[in-house]
């Protein structure tokens, strides 16, 4: 699991050291940053997928286009180069990235790399003779990976460390709407969900028969199959909610039904409700992975009823108490309550939660709050604009503001 992101001269930030839970809520004002954490997360990632033997890091890719090095570095104090390091307990793996000299270059350079671990000093391409592959560290994490090939580091630990982001699951706010058919791809393109949910029907009909994590089978349906387990969900969210997903003959796509009515027709989805094309992705992508997988969520609560939205936020604890690393940013209160609701219920152990709240910062504020939670579901403090606008409200109109 990762535990903490650093950042330094990336976009808004001059500098951010932000712990990660197994379940890390990040909330805040608009370009206050919050975005910008999952942003750095998928660089890395879409990179690793997408260019394998590339030595620099892709600014676009098919999960996210962030345009040029002017776009993602500090415009004030980072010049052309920024920094991006994770780490779990055990290890902290460090890449700095500088422009050619063109801020309108769409990729950057690896400036170098440096891994960090507990009871040893830095390695990086200064101290290490004879490295004439350390870009390739970042885009493999099975090929010549300059840590893994040094004597005494910890060798395993980084490549999974490396092969947890790689393979992460990032789902963004703007998803696929309906649809009449999906295509059907070979498990290799379609093993996660797509930023946009494009994979998910096809991840959904590939994996059906494929059983979930233990933890997370629903209560209402003992077949541990994901079509099942993924519909009992979906029932969750919208009572009665069935699902149908049927190849087409002879092409490579396949059609998704739903019925909001037991013994009801199926229809195209673009005939139900908006809202279940928005969760389904979601669910499939929750249900699809595995322990200490990493999964990033923005937006969870789109096209959902306000109680809808307080069930996902306690699906989603639900998943990372099943030993999935969840990520999410969140503008809604009833996710957060969500939350709340789960750790007072034991469905998750505050431990296992953080939240932290991103605003634009004055000089005598810090970048980043992070309220914490008891073992009530209460939060100790609530700085001005952290899911308070309810009761700035009622305030106004009970004549107190």
């Amino acid at each position: 699991m990762l535990n903490h992101l650093y950042l330094r001269y990336f976009k808004c930030f001059e500098e951010l050291n932000l712990p990660l839970a197994p379940l890390t809520l990040l909330s805040g004002t608009n370009a206050s940053g919050k975005s910008s954490v999952l942003q750095a997360l998928v660089l890395l990632h879409q990179t690793m997928r997408e260019h394998e033997w590339s030595d620099r890091l892709m600014l676009n890719g098919h999960s996210l286009k962030l345009g040029t090095v002017s776009d993602v570095v500090n415009e004030q104090i980072g010049g052309r180069s920024f920094e991006i390091a994770i780490a779990n307990d055990i290890e902290k793996i460090a890449w700095a990235f500088v422009g050619d000299g063109d801020r309108n270059e769409q990729s950057v350079a690896i400036d170098f790399v440096q891994t960090e671990g507990i009871g040893r000093k830095k390695v990086s391409l200064e101290n290490v003779e004879n490295i004439d592959f350390l870009p390739n560290y970042l885009t493999s994490c099975h090929n010549l990976c300059l840590p893994i090939m040094i004597e005494g580091l910890n060798g395993g630990v980084i490549d999974e460390l490396l092969h947890r982001v790689k393979n992460l699951t990032y789902i963004t706010a703007e998803r696929i709407g309906p649809r009449e058919i999906y295509p059907l791809e070979d498990k290799q393109v379609a093993s996660i969900v797509g930023a946009r949910g494009e994979h998910a029907v096809s991840v959904f009909h590939l994996g059906r028969d494929e059983p979930v994590l233990d933890e997370l089978i629903c209560d209402s349906e003992e077949r541990n199959t994901l079509f099942h387990q993924v519909t009992a969900r979906m029932q969750q969210f919208f009572p009665q909610c069935g699902l149908a997903v049927e190849k087409v003959i002879n092409v490579n796509a396949v059609t998704l039904r739903l019925r909001t009515s037991k013994g009801g027709n199926f229809h195209l989805p673009s005939n139900v409700g908006f809202g279940l094309t928005q969760v389904l992705p979601i669910v499939i992508a929750a249900l699809s992975v595995k322990k200490a997988d990493i999964l990033l969520i923005e937006n969870p609560e789109v096209h959902l009823h306000p109680a809808g939205q307080a069930l996902m936020g306690q699906f989603l604890a639900k998943v990372a108490s099943a030993g999935v690393q969840v990520i999410i940013e969140t503008h809604s209160d009833h996710i957060l309550n969500g939350v709340r609701r789960s750790v007072k219920s034991k469905e998750i152990s505050l431990d296992k939660v953080a939240l932290h709240f991103f605003r634009t910062s004055s000089i005598d504020e810090s970048k980043v709050v992070s309220p914490q939670i008891n073992i009530h579901g209460d939060i100790d403090s609530w700085p001005d604009g952290f899911f308070d606008q309810f009761d700035k409200d009622m305030n106004h109109f009970a004549g107190w503001s």
